[in-house]
């Protein structure tokens, strides 16, 4: 029997750790871009659960793969093989052009991975080669780790002492790296894009540089593409729009559609610094999971899925800017590639107020970074949709824009 909301949040409130600033609403089942709450009311979703429902939700190949996987075997040890993992395995690394992937259960399990095997690299040329710089207003994770890694002081405060070794530049300064970087680095650990910071793209060769600068110090580069990867800048890696491979991708977010996954892939040289024992998970690329990301791995590729992508992306961008040109003093900026777009408010104060009126008139966005709405939809959303938000916001945003 359905409950009502306020029986839900009631036991939300007693049973569950209150670590999320949640939104009053139940939600309760999704078709395609849509949900629906506990109450019947439909939401045209521009979230995707934070860039993880890339096929939409329900998607009936998905769908059935997870059935059809749970009814004949969800999970067994990773002391044994199964086919749905090595498939995807071998479809991670076909498609980074890198050596060898590890399954986890979530973007942090895949950043901790990242970070210890390049320590462990590192360490097999310097015992002392074991800084990792990262960016400020990055996002890697909320384990110790990858916490630390995290460029934003407000996650690492009130549980110290964090780990060593870690420090930050900022994004797009080469300059700044170039400082930073010596010797004793181990590993340079970058967002392509900066998700949750405020979706900040990288300046001209800044990728490209960074790389020839990781090369001439023996450092190593990690891209973490767990909100970028999948397909949402229009081609399946972001690192490939800037014609820069690194040495380390993380993945999760999108790689199974829902199901939750995690994963690093690196290169064959990287991955001889693991050996048996070195490195484990129990969950991790259980069979349930990689049926998904199979799922995922055999559509989002497509050539033509990914010129969609791009295609939906500049339509959306162009149509932000319109809103830009209209509200020139209270929209700051419009960034972004294919479906990771951010629009930047002059309004520090009222942006959680606009995505509640958003969802109020059925549409669920998100703001980041206190001040940049954050579009992160499902990769089969359409222009009709887009034409929908966009329609929505400007009868919010007039009112903040006087």
């Amino acid at each position: 029997m359905k409950e009502s909301d306020s029986v839900i949040f009631e036991k939300d409130a007693k049973g569950y750790v209150p670590v999320f600033n949640r939104y009053k609403i139940v939600l309760d089942h999704g078709e395609g871009a849509y949900l629906w709450d506990n109450n019947g009311k439909k939401y045209l979703d521009f979230l995707a659960g934070i860039a993880v429902n890339v096929l939409g939700h329900a998607y009936p190949p998905l769908v059935k793969a997870i059935t059809d996987q749970a009814a004949k075997l969800i999970h067994t040890s990773n002391l044994y093989y199964t086919q749905p993992q090595a498939d995807a395995a071998d479809k991670l690394v076909k498609l980074s052009g890198l050596g060898k992937a590890f399954f986890g259960n979530s973007g942090a399990e895949a950043n901790e991975g990242a970070i210890k095997i390049a320590r462990k690299c590192a360490h097999n040329i310097d015992p002392e080669k074991s800084q990792i710089i990262s960016a400020w207003h990055s996002f890697h994770g909320r384990t110790l780790a990858t916490l630390t890694a995290t460029g934003q002081p407000k996650y690492q405060e009130g549980v110290g002492p964090i780990p060593e070794g870690f420090d930050y530049v900022h994004f797009n300064d080469f300059e700044e790296l170039e400082r930073m970087v010596t010797d004793k680095t181990a590993a340079v650990l970058l967002e392509p894009i900066q998700g949750e910071g405020g979706v900040h793209t990288p300046k001209g060769d800044y990728l490209k540089k960074v790389r020839a600068l990781c090369d001439k110090h023996k450092a190593l580069l990690i891209f973490d593409e767990i909100q970028t990867g999948i397909g949402r800048t229009g081609s399946f890696f972001a690192y490939e729009k800037y014609g820069v491979k690194p040495d380390i991708v993380t993945l999760a977010k999108g790689l199974a559609g829902g199901v939750p996954i995690g994963a690093f892939v690196v290169t064959d040289e990287v991955a001889k610094a693991f050996h048996p024992g070195d490195h484990g998970t129990t969950f991790g690329g259980n069979p349930l999971a990689c049926a998904a990301a199979n799922v995922v791995l055999d559509t989002i590729p497509k050539k033509e899925f990914l010129e969609n992508v791009t295609k939906e992306g500049d339509y959306f961008k162009e149509k932000l800017q319109g809103l830009q040109k209209k509200y020139p003093g209270y929209i700051k900026d419009v960034r972004g590639e294919g479906l990771i777009l951010g629009l930047e408010l002059s309004d520090t104060e009222h942006g959680r107020d606009i995505v509640n009126e958003a969802m109020e008139k059925g549409v669920i966005i998100n703001c980041t970074a206190g001040n940049v709405l954050r579009f992160i939809p499902p990769l089969i959303i359409t222009e009709k949709e887009v034409d929908f938000l966009i329609e929505c916001l400007d009868e919010i945003l007039v009112k903040y824009a006087k």
